[in-house]
């Protein structure tokens, strides 16, 4: 069972830099088994790989594990780990607006579990 949440992030600024408060790991471009969160191992999806504690992502909601589907309206299903990141760290975007796909908490226990 998966939900699929609308997060608002609002980018904190620091300096010259706004921040979002999390990494991705995935792309097309990278090796699908490496990652921890592909259920079957071949999703070259974009997935949340770290949070930053008291960062906006964390404040948004946005959790370890999801899966980036859209990025203010743009698909994030067919991208490269380079491409996505370009979406997310916009430098005229304040506000970023992520469409995501979430396992139920029980599913990834059990996975972490098993790998």
């Amino acid at each position: 069972m998966s939900s699929t949440p609308l997060i608002e992030i609002h980018k904190l600024r620091q300096g010259d830099n706004l921040i979002l408060g999390f990494s991705i790991g995935g792309g097309i471009d990278q090796d699908p088994t490496q990652n921890p969160f592909s259920e079957d191992k071949t999703d070259k999806g974009i997935y949340v790989t770290r949070v930053t504690e008291g960062g906006p992502a964390e404040v948004a909601g946005l959790q370890i594990g999801d899966k980036i589907m859209q990025v203010n309206g743009w698909d994030m299903t067919m991208v490269t780990h380079d491409q996505a990141r370009k979406r997310l760290t916009k430098r005229n975007e304040e506000v970023v607006r992520l469409l995501v796909t979430r396992q139920s908490l029980q599913k990834a226990v059990q996975q972490s579990m098993m790998s």
